[in-house]
């Protein structure tokens, strides 16, 4: 896995785009193949200058193209479907490279905090720590001069901290490190603000302001003001503007008012001012200028013209066909911008960043790092991507259903699965041109005419012979989707079924307890459902198949699930719940599950497992540490056993309500083959989980 750096702002012109110059320095000196990608890049018809800087500087052979997620305008269309195609755009890349360097978002003039909180998002679903650039001057829209703009008190710095880390916080954001950039000259102040507001021990550097990055050059100014180069060397376009002064005075008083490197506004009809202006340029006792914009659009006399190409001035004078304020306006909002064109600001950046942050302290804190949190989105990519890696056939009785249609098209489109698709081929090929579906990838087979029909009929005859059954019946039988799929599932002809979007759970594992059956030692078929919560996945178990377990059958249950968080990279810590921990309570049902836990230590000695234990007991490490000290389960439980199906119901679904979890289930577990089944209230997201689980499960299987 490649080690991720997310590097994102507070408000827009903190420059970061210089931060990210040193952080790709430092990466490209500890790392062989180093990329970088931008979460969200402004507008997708223009360039990213920023973007395509940093991918030359990079080297890393990737397309420029695949290295950006998504555009404004997929954000605000839909933050989920915006965060998800990042993720699937960054992992595509990530796994050919040993380090990323990951750009957030840009601001406007105004700070955004939900823009910094949708960045958060992305860090940690990119499992990605995140550099924090603060801004060591104050935004405020009109004050800035040419990208200048007044000093920010240290307090006041320390106040904007307190803000961003709380929603790092709500976003289980890790920190990396906090960057100051643009920093006056109390450093000692501007650190000490910042480190009180943060409760761990992360570095913070500043970086001090240097005027000449943020000043454009010439060739802004003249693009910024559509004009044209009238008089003066082209090579002095390539000079930074560091102030503008307007000549809207007599000549003597402009002349007075003159700064070095500055950009001069006047009138074209001042022919007065522009002749001092050009020879105060090349005068000793004058301040050098950057630069003279005139405007009206009025055409200077011949014999001034004349003369002024006499003087073979070198200061660029650009003439342009605006107003003097319209003029004056653009000239101010020309900001300094660091790119691939401008080698000279790209080194002075990149000498600035290793003046400010020790030698090798940011490549240390960044191997020493790992972003621990799984949300919900990383977890379903997992999913996906584990599926796609070793695909396997699900057949889907349900062909009727729109939702499952919706979720067949997804999980071809995307490569999870190959799917058997129940139902007339006709009427499904007819419903998908109307729903503007493709699953032309799909096996549609209509049952009667199915040449598997007579040896899925023979086999279930043989199966069930012992009761009677008659091939005549068991033809019956078949014509039922969910008989007919567990049938090819058993075959070989299919891996796995998934079913119950439009029938009961009973209806979809009747036949997988007749057919396919449990797998040995495994007395009943129960299950799970992966509880995605905000930052990690934990496996809850029986939600859905066992009303009142019996002390064999929770053991059976705390084993199963134990191993189907396994399955799925879950470390196994199981907690066999009750309304008492330990010893402190006594009566039937806490007596079932202190056997039903005893009965588990001697089947599966080396599982970490405690019960009776309580709800608070089993997550809360304080709570533990009162109840259950020493214990490996206290605290730190991901699998939870429940008494009875009416306490898991209940609790899992209080939990999906109330949190926001993603609950993907149930997940059937103890049959030989896998057979998953649908809530009939499952969206065509949930149906995709569950298609990609059962892949999984089948390739485990096998």
């Amino acid at each position: 896995m490649a080690r991720n750096v997310y590097i994102a702002s507070v408000e827009g012109h903190t420059i970061k785009s210089a931060i990210a110059l040193g952080v790709l320095d430092n990466l490209k000196k500890s790392y062989k193949r180093v990329g970088v990608f931008r979460a969200v890049s402004p507008k997708a018809d223009t360039s990213d200058q920023v973007l395509e800087m940093l991918h030359e500087l990079s080297e890393s052979g990737l397309q420029l193209e695949d290295c950006v997620g998504v555009t404004y305008r997929d954000v605000h269309e839909s933050q989920e479907k915006a965060l998800a195609k990042i993720i699937e755009r960054f992992k595509e890349i990530e796994s050919k490279l040993d380090a990323v360097l990951v750009l957030g978002s840009d601001y406007t003039d105004v700070a955004s905090p939900a823009e910094l909180s949708f960045n958060s998002r992305v860090a940690t679903n990119l499992a990605a720590p995140m550099l924090l650039v603060l801004s060591g001057r104050k935004s405020i829209a009109g004050e800035e001069n040419l990208g200048q703009a007044p000093e920010r008190a240290a307090d006041e710095i320390g106040q904007v901290a307190e803000l961003a880390l709380q929603e790092l916080a709500e976003a289980d954001t890790t920190l990396l490190a906090i960057v100051v950039n643009r920093a006056g000259s109390d450093t000692g102040a501007i650190t000490n603000s910042v480190k009180a507001k943060l409760s761990e021990d992360v570095p913070i550097w500043v970086v001090p302001e240097d005027p000449f990055l943020v000043a454009p050059r010439m060739t802004q100014v003249l693009e910024a003001v559509a004009g044209e180069l009238v008089f003066g060397d082209s090579a002095r376009l390539q000079d930074e503007a560091m102030d503008v002064v307007v000549a809207a005075m007599s000549e003597v008083n402009v002349l007075a008012r003159l700064k070095e490197n500055a950009v001069v506004v006047a009138p074209s009809d001042r022919t007065d001012v522009l002749l001092p202006l050009v020879m105060a340029d090349s005068s000793e006792t004058f301040p050098k200028l950057a630069g003279i914009v005139i405007n009206g659009g009025f055409e200077l006399p011949e014999t001034i013209s004349r003369l002024i190409e006499g003087l073979k001035p070198t200061v660029p004078v650009l003439a342009c066909p605006g107003g003097s304020f319209d003029t004056t306006m653009k000239v101010i909002r020309t900001r300094g911008m660091l790119s691939k064109s401008d080698p000279g600001k790209i080194a002075r950046a990149k000498k600035l960043f290793e003046q400010s942050v020790p030698s090798g302290a940011l490549t240390q804190r960044i191997a020493s790092m790992n972003s621990a949190a799984i949300t919900p989105l990383m977890f379903e990519y997992s999913l996906a991507e584990r599926a796609r890696a070793n695909p396997k056939t699900i057949v889907l009785p349900e062909g009727n259903d729109d939702r499952i249609l919706s979720a067949a098209s997804e999980v071809l489109q995307k490569g999870i699965a190959k799917l058997i698709v129940l139902g007339d081929p006709e009427t499904i090929r007819a419903r998908c041109q109307e729903l503007k579906l493709d699953i032309s990838q799909a096996e549609l087979i209509e049952i009667s005419n199915s040449k598997h029909f007579e040896s899925c009929v023979a086999e279930y005859q043989r199966l069930r012979a012992h009761k009677g059954m008659t091939l005549e019946k068991a033809r019956e039988i078949m014509l039922d989707g969910s008989y007919f799929g567990t049938m090819l599932v058993q075959l070989g002809i299919a891996d796995g079924m998934v079913s119950g979007a439009c029938h009961t759970t009973a209806h979809t594992i009747t036949p997988a307890f007749q057919i396919i059956k449990t797998k040995p030692g495994v007395s009943v078929v129960s299950s799970v459902f992966l509880m995605a919560l905000r930052d990690r996945v934990v496996v809850y178990g029986d939600c859905a198949v066992i009303p009142e377990p019996t002390e064999e059958q929770l053991a059976d249950i705390a084993i199963s699930s134990a191993q189907t968080a396994t399955a799925f990279n879950i470390e196994a810590h199981v907690a066999m719940l009750s309304y008492s921990t330990g010893e402190s309570g006594s009566g039937a049902e806490v007596d079932r599950v202190r056997n039903a836990t005893n009965l588990v230590r001697q089947r599966s000695p080396q599982l970490s497992v405690e019960g009776p234990i309580q709800f608070d007991a089993a997550v809360d490490a304080s709570v533990a540490k009162a109840k259950l000290p020493g214990s490996t389960v206290a605290g730190r439980a991901t699998v939870f056993v429940f008494p009875d199906l009416n306490t898991g119901n209940n609790t899992y679904k209080a939990v999906q309500r109330t949190s926001g979890a993603l609950a993907i289930g149930p997940i059937l577990q103890g049959l030989k083959k896998p057979v998953n089944d649908l809530s009939r209230g499952a969206l065509v997201k949930d149906i995709v989980n569950t298609i990609a689980i059962t892949a999984i499960q089948a390739g485990d299987a096998k």
